[in-house]
């Protein structure tokens, strides 16, 4: 049979973004195409299929372990593009539940991370960011020893960097995926935080305070940084309102789901209130050490996390050493709503305890 010309020009076409960070530098494209403005859909978050006990993870991985007690799990000897739709289910649910699961010596490219981002929802395609020539849906991560005057710009301080992607959607982020493929000698950490636990280690008098509360989260800043850099906005939409706490669809716990990175303010208070209850809520998730993971990331790892229930901060503590690289998934998911009859995660952990002591003979 004659080979298939097509398909041999769109092999030798694809992308070696790794080559391109490393040999080129900064290599994204900033095309002038608009976009409609993104429709809601229903999503069907594929870790309802998942097995609770994540069989086929545990059976065919050589080892999984837990970084911290409440968030953060390590997968050894799996590789992310051969998974199987099980597979993929049961990481679901145990990103889930963890927050966000790593993986090391990774071989997936950016063309299997597509296909892989798309089983679990609509790939987001960024509202002002350049990409890869011709993938509109992969978001680029590129820093280097001429970023430090750039950053300086829009983080002051470390802890200005936590943040949930792209919440000014209507749908924002849910299972998302990163590889970091290109290190600096030492430094670019990356940390998350647990919105479940940091829900349980508010009072509950504050907890219940938030329950009733929305804030809104804007992309406006993006916005204008790119009109300043000339650069094309996609589409219009900027502003979304979300509750403060948000209830997991598939564990069906209680998150806390604010940020700095996003968030103006909160609906209905006065400007004073707001900026002091936000204060406290941004103090509490930077500070929150004991519901925090750090991964230190060696060439090839991945992570894969859940946005809607995490939190993260990149360390920009290399800007004077080398450069990193990388580039993420996003898939969006549902609208974030609070279901008042949903329990924080120490709640459910506990009732699951204690009925499991009452089944022992």
């Amino acid at each position: 049979m004659a080979p298939n010309v097509e398909s041999i020009t769109q092999e030798f076409a694809k992308l070696n973004l790794t080559k391109l960070a490393r040999e080129k530098g900064p290599y994204i494209v900033y095309p002038e195409t608009k976009y409609p403005e993104l429709k809601a859909f229903k999503h069907v978050d594929p870790a309802h299929r998942g097995d609770p006990k994540k069989a086929s993870l545990f059976n065919n991985a050589k080892k999984i372990y837990d970084l911290t007690p409440h968030i953060g799990t390590e997968i050894e000897g799996l590789q992310l593009s051969q998974l199987n739709d099980t597979q993929k289910d049961d990481l679901a649910l145990l990103v889930a539940e963890r927050g966000v699961v790593f993986f090391r010596d990774q071989d997936i490219d950016v063309y299997q991370g597509i296909e892989f981002g798309k089983h679990f929802g609509p790939l987001h395609i960024h509202n002002t960011f350049g990409h890869p020539e011709n993938l509109p849906e992969i978001h680029i991560v590129y820093f280097d020893t001429s970023s430090k005057k750039y950053l300086a710009d829009y983080i002051r301080n470390a802890s200005d960097g936590w943040h949930s992607d792209v919440t000014y959607e209507d749908q924002p982020a849910g299972l998302t995926l990163l590889k970091i493929d290109t290190l600096p000698s030492v430094g670019g950490d990356t940390m998350w935080s647990s919105g479940y636990a940091a829900y349980d280690r508010l009072s509950p008098a504050l907890q219940k305070l938030l329950e009733g509360l929305e804030a809104v989260h804007t992309g406006q800043s993006q916005i204008n940084q790119a009109l300043a850099q000339k650069h094309t906005v996609r589409r219009n939409h900027v502003v979304a309102t979300h509750p403060i706490i948000r209830t997991h669809p598939v564990t069906g716990w209680k998150a806390l789901f604010v940020q700095p990175g996003f968030v103006s303010h909160i609906v209905g208070l006065s400007k004073r209130e707001s900026d002091t209850i936000l204060k406290l809520l941004y103090e509490h998730i930077s500070g929150g050490h004991d519901f925090q993971v750090r991964f230190k990331w060696t060439e090839n790892s991945v992570a894969v996390w859940d946005n809607r229930v995490t939190n993260h901060c990149a360390i920009f503590d290399y800007l004077e050493i080398g450069k990193r690289h990388g580039w993420r998934v996003t898939p969006q998911a549902e609208k974030p709503y609070f279901d008042p009859k949903s329990k924080s995660k120490k709640e459910a952990e506990t009732e699951a305890s204690v009925a499991a002591a009452q089944k022992k003979p």
